[in-house]
């Protein structure tokens, strides 16, 4: 289970030494960025919580260990051990929730209150333990954040919370004053290199990945390489056309899920990084012109991270490249 998260030692050391210790905190805080091993730490340790056979780190083999990191076939995929729930953004069909529709710009109270405080008075169906585990949370909505306050606060024995997140600045300080710290690195290049290995990937993408095994597999699939070589000709094509008329054009065609686009503009920022690089001195005006729009693609990644919606920043940043 921890053996298997790669590049994390000071992260793991401060879990593993709370498990053998029984004093593992009611509430942790897993910050670092994306794909470096928050999420996959926070199930070892709710399996380490749940498990019923083995000792203090748990065995990983037992029907409570592999029912605790196995997601249901069906919508939503959720773990099918009852007692470690996951909440996220976009998780749960609108039915489960009793919502109009799916939550898919944040984690609203619908979540807290049916997920959360619904099942926070009752025991660990299974009496170990009761984990939540809450995928970047920093997309809590402020209602719903508030609305976890006070059980982040006092949660019943046995009840543990993990929250994940790549942006801590970004919750409430109440959140960050009630759960404790710990944090995950960028992963060294050889250990990004090892895990493109395992998944039968090329190594090439692993020193430009910066420390991310999700970015660089994203880099090494090749559909979704080809996606955004599109995405960065389309926004410079839309850049250069003759009217505003193309940018809205572009906009309303890419996929509105934050992660692709999230990776979309990654890949145009780059782009425009290394035309800024290539053309200074030799054409410093058109260098310093990709250099104030990879300015403004970074500011578009910024918009749409704090919940902006995709098509209309996309909009907006192509007719401010257009400008600059």
């Amino acid at each position: 289970m921890f053996d298997r998260i790669l590049g994390q030692g000071p992260a793991i050391e401060t879990l593993a030494r709370a498990l053998r210790a029984a004093r593992v905190h009611h509430a942790y805080r897993f910050e670092g960025p994306s794909g470096v091993g928050k999420e996959r730490a926070a199930f070892a340790l709710a399996q380490s919580l749940v498990c019923t056979t083995g000792g203090a780190l748990g065995c990983g083999r037992c029907s409570a260990c592999l029912r605790a990191v196995r997601l249901a076939d069906d919508d939503p995929a959720v773990p099918l051990h009852p007692d470690v729930v996951l909440l996220g953004r976009g998780l749960y069909p609108a039915a489960a929730l009793g919502t109009a529709s799916r939550e898919t710009t944040g984690i609203g109270v619908e979540q807290i209150r049916r997920l959360v405080l619904a099942r926070i008075g009752f025991s660990p169906h299974e009496g170990r333990a009761l984990v939540f585990i809450v995928r970047d949370a920093d997309e809590l909505t402020q209602q719903a954040a508030n609305a976890l306050l006070k059980t982040l606060e006092e949660p019943p024995q046995r009840t543990h919370f993990v929250l994940l997140t790549s942006r801590p600045n970004r919750l409430l300080d109440t959140i960050r004053s009630r759960t404790l710290p710990v944090r995950f690195g960028p992963l060294p290049d050889a250990v990004v290199a090892r895990i493109l290995e395992e998944q039968g990937k090329s190594t090439e993408h692993a020193e430009s990945a910066e420390g991310s095994a999700e970015t660089a597999l994203a880099l090494a699939d090749e559909d979704a390489a080809r996606a955004r070589a599109e995405f960065v000709r389309g926004a410079l094509e839309a850049t250069t056309a003759p009217t505003l008329d193309a940018a809205v054009v572009f906009a309303q065609t890419r996929p509105n899920e934050r992660g692709d686009l999230r990776q979309n503009l990654l890949a145009l920022s780059q782009h425009l990084a290394h035309e800024a690089r290539e053309r200074l001195g030799v054409d410093d005006a058109r260098a310093a012109t990709a250099a104030r729009r990879y300015a403004l693609v970074t500011e578009t990644l910024d918009a749409v991270e704090r919940n902006a919606q995709p098509g209309l920043a996309l909009e907006a940043m192509i007719a401010r490249f257009r400008n600059a």
